[in-house]
């Protein structure tokens, strides 16, 4: 027979879980929205956000009244507070999804400045990214949470290879510049939810383990990224 603690943490866990599910797919939505120039659909994928923020606070409540009342220890503990830490990063995934959204709105009707390639590859990866990082929470993986950070350098890979390539469209016209922009935004938030699984990966691994890992200080595994900036304007 399972405890009352433990009935609790597979519960929050199962919440946890069918966030990051929503979590996965505004990511690629919200680029699909992009492409297809849906001003409507990513209206509703702004207004979709309250739900994951819901979400994700209502785990927090719950984490929070169970630590109080049952006083885990050690593992338990930790699993708790990896709970904490995933929900704040996945919602801060989806705020992400939501900036992109928000340019689809203030770009409107006009045409995008380029196809888009690239930024669809980064947003199918981060995605995937992500998945396995919450499957790795799930399955106490630490393999997969140690291998899963080096494939970031894939997603920096293309943002700067989106920067290169907008940049000769700004200096062929420099009125190409607020379009060129638009889509650098779009490349960051990308690049920065890549980056939140990351932190993931990194939780996953003090929870099963107790070890503190920081990937970013690992050349080989991350080329070093600044500080977390805004979503978009």
């Amino acid at each position: 027979m399972k405890t009352p603690l433990e009935k609790e943490l597979e519960r929050l866990q199962d919440e946890l879980v069918d966030l990051g599910v929503m979590v996965e797919r505004s990511l690629i939505d919200a680029v699909d929205i992009l492409s297809r120039k849906r001003i409507e659909e990513a209206k509703r994928l702004i207004q979709a956000d309250s739900e994951i923020n819901r979400r994700r606070y209502q785990i927090e409540s719950d984490t929070l009244v169970l630590i109080a009342r049952q006083q885990p220890m050690a593992k338990d503990l930790r699993t708790l507070a990896a709970i904490l830490e995933i929900a704040a990063e996945l919602e801060r995934i989806a705020d992400y999804s939501k900036g992109i959204a928000k340019i689809v709105i203030q770009l409107g009707s006009k045409p995008l400045l380029k196809p888009l390639i690239d930024i669809p590859r980064m947003a199918a990866l981060a995605s995937d990214m992500l998945h396995r990082a919450l499957l790795s929470f799930v399955d106490r993986d630490t393999r997969a949470a140690y291998s899963i950070p080096g494939e970031d350098q894939q997603i920096d890979d293309l943002y700067n290879q989106i920067y290169r390539e907008l940049m000769t469209y700004v200096l062929a016209d420099p009125r190409n510049i607020d379009d060129a922009s638009h889509l650098m935004w779009v490349a960051h938030n990308l690049e920065r939810s890549a980056d939140r699984v990351v932190n993931i990966c990194e939780r996953v691994i003090f929870t099963v383990t107790g070890e503190l890992i920081e990937f970013d200080s690992m050349p080989t595994l991350k080329s070093g990224n600044s500080g977390d900036e805004a979503e978009s304007q």
